[in-house]
């Protein structure tokens, strides 16, 4: 519960920090480019770096490592507000504070996947799972609403309740006490560091569960889009992009709270190809919308079997690699859901551009069930999966309990 609970402002802070410094950054120089610049700057160096923080994480105390980087994400947080009331702020400054922030999601995203399952049992991994996206969906949403509120205050309210945020969930982490094994100290070399990629290649029912989401997301991805839909094609303007936007997030905040009270305990494969199919439908039916009400239940119902998705495949992962790969393996994933989002944005603009807006969202639907029909027979390993625990896993088993000093 303390990791949930840690979890829960970290997101909220991390997502309020995002606000802030791209309000921030239109503030000073009224630029969009400079507004792509700050999420380029933020990608590169979590892409650049995943692969070592995956090392990293294999090696080192995990919880440690979660909040060094609430720590540093804090003061990055700090020294924008300092900056700011000093008036000292700069196009150049945001712009360096956003590749320490991306160097810092680099460490983060991995250390926090793969201590998870070594806070619970591995049969409550899957509810543990459940209960924790509720929590990041619930950030993801309150987050940017809370710092939008700030925002009447000022830029430097808001990152102000991002250092306070950051700080609480750094202490909560500190005082999580679990069992802990060192890992044995190797030498840093290119095949200890390229692991986790010769781990997941050689192991398919992981390597079908990954890929999935990375085609998926890369081909069905229609955020980059919801300008356009809610001002040319649904004609709402602001308020109706804000809703779309949010759509996703409360049918996927809704569906987590049911697989936490019933998590899938059957035909888990199966189940994980038909909700990512499911969410190409829905793609293809907000393509073709001309109502309002309908292209957000769509996107609703698309975020509900995301979530799907994102438990079975997250819980499947983590309980088939053992303790000792799990940071290099996550930090694959985490390169694949990095990947899939950037690139599936620049996916749907270039569509776009050749076939109209409703024509590369429907595309990308189709593509997307396409992709999970395929699944079925490249990977039928995973499409066979009944249950979410295999046999054939052998996740290390922890011996050494971390003095409580």
């Amino acid at each position: 519960m303390r990791m949930w609970v840690a979890r829960l402002f970290g997101t909220a802070a991390s997502q309020m920090l995002l606000v802030a410094i791209g309000w921030h950054m239109y503030d000073l120089t009224a630029s969009a480019w400079d507004l792509g610049l700050v999420g380029l700057y933020q990608f590169v160096p979590a892409l650049v770096l995943a692969l070592y923080a995956g090392h990293v994480v294999d090696r080192h105390h995990r919880g440690r490592i979660v909040a060094a980087c609430f720590a540093v994400q804090g003061l990055v947080a700090l020294a924008l507000l300092t900056a700011h009331q000093s008036h000292h702020d700069s196009r150049g400054l945001l712009l360096g504070l956003s590749l320490v922030l991306g160097g810092v999601r680099a460490f983060q995203m991995p250390a926090q996947q793969a201590l998870t399952p070594l806070l619970v049992p591995p049969t409550m991994l899957s509810r543990a799972m459940a209960f924790s996206s509720a929590g990041m969906q619930g950030a993801i949403i309150g987050g940017p609403a809370l710092g939008g509120l700030l925002f009447i205050l000022g830029v430097g309210a808001v990152y102000g309740a991002s250092v306070l945020c950051f700080v609480v969930g750094c202490l909560l982490v500190v005082r999580l006490r679990y069992a802990y094994t060192p890992a044995p100290r190797e030498p840093t070399t290119v095949a200890t560091v390229l692991a986790g990629v010769d781990f997941i290649w050689k192991r398919k029912t992981v390597l079908g569960a990954v890929s999935l989401d990375l085609f998926a997301v890369l081909l069905g991805g229609a955020v980059a889009l919801l300008p356009i839909y809610a001002r040319d094609i649904l004609h709402t303007g602001p308020w109706g992009l804000g809703l779309l936007r949010g759509a996703p997030a409360v049918g996927a905040l809704v569906m987590s709270i049911m697989l936490t009270r019933r998590p899938i305990e059957r035909h888990v494969g199966r189940t994980l190809l038909l909700v990512v199919g499911l969410f190409g439908i829905c793609m293809i039916v907000f393509g073709i919308s001309k109502s309002f009400v309908v292209s957000l239940i769509a996107l609703a119902v698309s975020g509900g079997a995301d979530m799907v998705n994102v438990v079975i495949r997250q819980t499947l992962v983590q309980l088939d690699t053992p303790d000792a790969m799990r940071g290099r393996v996550s930090a694959v994933n985490s390169i694949f859901i990095g990947a899939s989002n950037q690139l599936g944005e620049f996916e749907s603009g270039a569509t776009a551009a050749l076939l109209g807006p409703v024509g590369s969202v429907v595309a990308g639907g189709v593509g997307t069930v396409l992709v999970a029909l395929t699944w079925f027979r490249l990977f039928p390993s995973l499409a066979q999966r009944d249950r979410i625990a295999s046999t054939n896993a052998s996740p290390a088993v922890p011996e050494e309990v971390e003095p409580k000093s």
